[in-house]
Parts: structure tokens; C-alpha cells; sequence
């Protein structure tokens, strides 16, 4: 039945010129931008910025065995955006053109449907997830001065957290293009939304500072720490909390449940 209801709704998108254009552009976007970090530190250099007397650029271990993990998986959490304007386009799309009544009549359920959108969801987290690991292992074979087996499986967590991360944003994306149902309005909800929530934070800081780790954006974008302080000899959080994962599930969670109300309920 998975297989099913989520080759149905690849089959769809599979004749949509945009959904290849955009995640071409974001899947391009994210391998240049995840693989050419050392050569943007030199470029930045030759150009004349400066770094501090004590820091050269080159021995900066962007790229080593284990900072690695860390380090790519918190640069992509940055295009996941991307990824969300595709999932707008391609869930309003199902309205504007009636494909969802279509596929209710030919027999689909809502909740089957739905469950279709949230499984293209799910793959297509793991296909991020994977493109970023494959980057991550090959620039590290290249750049770490030395490889040990255990360098290679530590801190692996920041992979499936990354995964979290872009389906709980996808998630997200989908709420918005079930409840709005138009792709433009959806979009730029969508760019505004961290605008928004950061400007409620700031209002509700003063008073229930430890409320704002459990906003749904906030929560996550946490999920894999910045892992940058560690060069100018700062503690960071080189692990993922399992407190920042048990909300951003519910998050998840609450995503997709409310969306499949919003369809349920809705007039098709």
C-alpha cells in the first residue's frame, strides 16, 4: 500500500517540469554548496578578508573526520527552504487543477491521499539526508590528514536529525498548501513564517524566556547545533539533544495531523 500511494504521487510529479527544475536547483545548490567550503574560505582570503592573525584558513578542519557530520548537515539545514517551495507547488497544484478530487473519485481516500503527500515528503528527506552523507564521506576522505575507523562512525546522529529537520519543514510546507490551497500566497507565507515567529519570540522572551526553544521553527532549526564557535576555541553542542528531537516530532506530528484535518473537512 506504500509503495502504492507513493508511486502515485511521484507519477504525477514525474510530468511536472517544475518539480525537476526546482529540485534540480536545490540538489545542485546544495552539492556546490556543501563541497566548495574551503575554497570559499580561500576565495574570501584572496579577496581581503580578514580572519585574525592566529587563524589560517587552511588548517581549518571544516572537513575532518568527525567535524565533518556536524559541519554539513547544519550548512544544508539552510536550503531546505528550496525543498518547501517545491512541496507548496506541488500539494496547491492538487487544487488549483482538481487532481484531488480526481484521485477521491477514482477511489483514493483523503487520508490515503494525505498519506501520498507525506511519504513524497519523507523520500524525498531521504534523498537529502543521503546527498549530504555522500558529500560529507568523500570531502572528508579527501581533506582528513588521517582516518580511523571510529572517526568515520561518530556523531552520525547529526543524519538523522538532519532528516527531521527538512520532513518537519516539509511538514510544515504541507500545512500551509492544504490550508491557503494558492502556491503564491502559500510561498510567501512560507518566507515569512521565521520572520514572524522570531518577531513573537522577541515579544515573549522577556516573560517566558524558556517557552522559546518549543517554538516549531526554532525547534527546528536547534536540532543540529552550530558547530562553527569550536574554531575560535568556543564549547559548542557537538551532539543532538534528545529533548530538541522529542519536540520537533511533536511538531511533526501536529504538522501533518492538522493538514490531514484541513483536507478532510475541506469542500473538494
Amino acid at each position: 500500500m506504500i509503495a502504492h500511494l507513493l508511486k502515485i504521487d511521484l507519477k504525477k510529479l514525474a510530468n511536472y517540469r517544475t518539480f525537476w527544475v526546482v529540485c534540480g536547483l536545490y540538489f545542485f545548490t546544495l552539492g556546490m554548496t556543501t563541497a566548495s567550503g574551503m575554497e570559499f574560505l580561500k576565495w574570501l582570503v584572496r579577496m581581503g578578508a580578514e580572519f585574525g592573525a592566529d587563524i589560517n584558513i587552511s588548517r581549518i578542519p571544516l572537513y575532518h573526520f568527525p567535524d565533518v557530520w556536524q559541519n554539513l548537515t547544519f550548512i544544508s539545514g539552510f536550503f531546505k527552504g528550496i525543498l518547501g517551495f517545491m512541496v507548496v507547488i506541488s500539494i496547491t497544484n492538487e487544487f488549483t487543477y482538481r487532481t484531488v478530487r480526481q484521485n477521491i473519485i477514482d477511489g483514493l481516500s483523503r487520508q490515503q491521499f494525505m498519506l501520498s503527500k507525506v511519504l513524497t515528503n519523507a523520500l524525498l528527506s531521504i534523498m537529502s539526508m543521503v546527498m549530504v552523507y555522500v558529500i560529507a564521506l568523500v570531502t572528508g576522505l579527501i581533506y582528513s590528514p588521517s582516518i580511523s575507523m571510529t572517526d568515520l562512525v561518530m556523531d552520525l546522529e547529526f543524519f538523522p536529525a538532519y532528516f527531521l529537520e527538512v520532513f518537519a519543514f516539509l511538514s510544515f510546507a504541507l500545512l500551509l498548501g492544504v490550508s491557503i490551497q494558492r502556491s503564491g500566497l502559500t510561498i510567501v507565507i512560507l518566507v515569512l513564517a521565521p520572520m514572524i515567529e522570531a518577531i513573537i519570540r522577541a515579544n515573549v522572551d522577556d516573560y517566558v524566556p524558556w517557552l522559546i526553544p518549543y517554538f516549531p521553527l526554532e525547534s527546528i532549526s536547534n536540532l543540529v547545533p552550530m558547530p562553527f564557535q569550536r574554531y575560535v576555541f568556543r564549547e559548542i553542542q557537538d551532539y543532538v539533544s534528545v529533548a530538541s528531537v522529542v519536540v520537533v516530532l511533536f511538531w511533526t506530528f501536529a504538522f501533518n495531523y492538522l493538514a490531514y484535518l484541513k483536507l478532510k473537512r475541506s469542500d473538494i
